[in-house]
């Protein structure tokens, strides 16, 4: 669930880039890099940690050039992970090269075997060096060609930026899993990004998204991005994206995500309509509930309260590559408000539960504080089934629902009550205009070898 980030046809474009990928934290804390072109030469500079830390004035000072590509590293696994942060680059026939990437290719292993095979010497374990390779060995004259027949080898899910010394190539899979964005920058040039946040910071105006299938050029030739249709669409945009990973204040292929987050939120007030059980406060875990929570405070009529405070100093648990960091994370992260709750009937609104590790530190946590009863609600149907387009969900047995029933994970969490969102009601709240990738809810692996 990385962010890329591709700035055309500014002087500045380094600078921009940096800014883009700050907006997109959310997305990877771990590593983050940019890769710049000036003069016919590529310069690249990532590391582990944050934009802020990574990106000082000296190293944007180096990324010269009117052009650059970067990314925020999510991984899926722990360790030491500096060798596989991007951009990746490399030098070949045509010149020099460097690849950002988000996503995950389902068939990396089968292309990495047989690129070893031929000769190729691997530097990273990550999927994305596939396509520098495929690219390296291909035989055709013009970039472009080398990219359209390395990608029919590539399956999966994948948002790519490719930049040589003079163009970028952006390409989005078939099934436009991974959001993508275009935009026009008001100081010159252009921007593609991850998601439209990107775009308020640097203040460009939205143009609209990267179709499913599509390959744009950038080049110094034309004024506009050249469009081809590599692939026909089968539109199947990530619905976790707006359960979870998306910014609220982004634009999802046309979905604000706030407001469909608030929407699921009503989705579950509706759902509990009728019930016995009296509620004092609706109370969000922060920040990713909040939207949701305010949802079920306005259908319901049910006061909305901030009982859980966040540190905004502490990043995401979720996306910590290790179980023994997400603990720790949450402890540090979550307070609850001991006077507002004490002795009151809470109604909890989390975005998700993956593990249910988190979700029980958070129950836990609010009983100590006084509450006297902590009912749960999740905006998201249950999680059974592991994702291979980009969520770090790669085993069924990391997930509580694949091994529990609702009352076996509403007494793990040690809950007075447990409720999720329905498929129907996530996709309603979504919008039913459009299929969704649904995959982790109803292990509907649509995308085929």
């Amino acid at each position: 669930m990385c962010a890329i980030v591709g700035i055309f046809g500014n002087e500045k474009a380094s600078r921009l880039a940096s800014l883009a990928l700050f907006s997109m934290q959310h997305r990877g804390q771990e590593a983050t890099g940019i890769s710049s072109s000036c003069d016919g030469k590529i310069y690249t500079i990532k590391n582990r940690g944050l934009v802020s830390d990574v990106f000082t004035n000296d190293a944007l000072e180096y990324l010269k050039g009117n052009m650059a590509i970067g990314h925020n590293r999510y991984s899926t696994a722990g360790g030491d992970s500096i060798m596989d942060a991007q951009p990746v680059f490399a030098k070949y026939k045509l010149g020099e090269i460097s690849i950002v990437h988000n996503g995950n290719l389902i068939n990396k292993d089968e292309v990495r075997a047989e690129l070893i095979d031929r000769g190729a010497i691997f530097q990273t374990g990550m999927d994305t060096e596939n396509l520098i390779h495929l690219i390296a060995k291909n035989s055709k004259d013009r970039l472009r060609d080398r990219i359209k027949e390395a990608l029919d080898k590539t399956v999966g899910a994948y948002c790519f930026i490719i930049q040589s010394r003079s163009k970028q190539f952006v390409i989005r899979d078939r099934y436009g899993i991974r959001p993508l964005s275009l935009g026009k920058l008001k100081s010159g040039g252009y921007i593609v990004a991850s998601e439209t946040c990107a775009f308020d910071l640097v203040d460009a105006d939205f143009i609209r998204d990267v179709d499913p299938g599509e390959m744009l050029i950038f080049d110094e030739e034309n004024e506009e991005p050249e469009s081809i249709q590599l692939y026909q669409p089968e539109f199947r945009p990530c619905a976790f994206e707006y359960v979870y990973f998306a910014r609220p204040d982004s634009v999802i292929d046309g979905k604000n995500v706030y407001r469909t987050r608030e929407n699921m939120g009503k989705a579950l007030a509706r759902n509990d309509k009728g019930k016995s059980i009296t509620y004092d406060m609706v109370v969000p875990v922060p920040d990713s509930g909040v939207p949701a929570a305010l949802g079920y405070a306005v259908e319901s009529g049910i006061p909305f309260e901030y009982g859980i405070i966040r540190n905004h100093y502490v990043g995401r648990t979720f996306i910590e590559p290790t179980q023994e960091m997400r603990n720790l994370k949450v402890r540090m992260k979550l307070s609850p408000m001991r006077s507002l709750i004490a002795g009151k009937s809470l109604l909890v609104i989390d975005d998700s539960i993956v593990r249910g590790t988190t979700s029980k530190r958070i129950v836990k946590m609010l009983k100590e504080a006084g509450a006297r009863e902590v009912h749960f609600r999740v905006a998201s149907p249950e999680i059974k089934f592991p994702c291979y387009y980009g969520i770090d969900t790669p085993t069924k047995e990391e997930l509580i629902s694949h091994r529990m029933t609702k009352d076996e994970v509403c007494e793990y969490i040690e809950a007075d009550s447990l409720e999720y969102l329905s498929v129907e009601d996530l996709t309603e709240s979504i919008g039913n205009d459009r299929n969704y990738a649904l995959e982790s809810f109803n292990g509907d692996y649509f995308v085929t070898k």
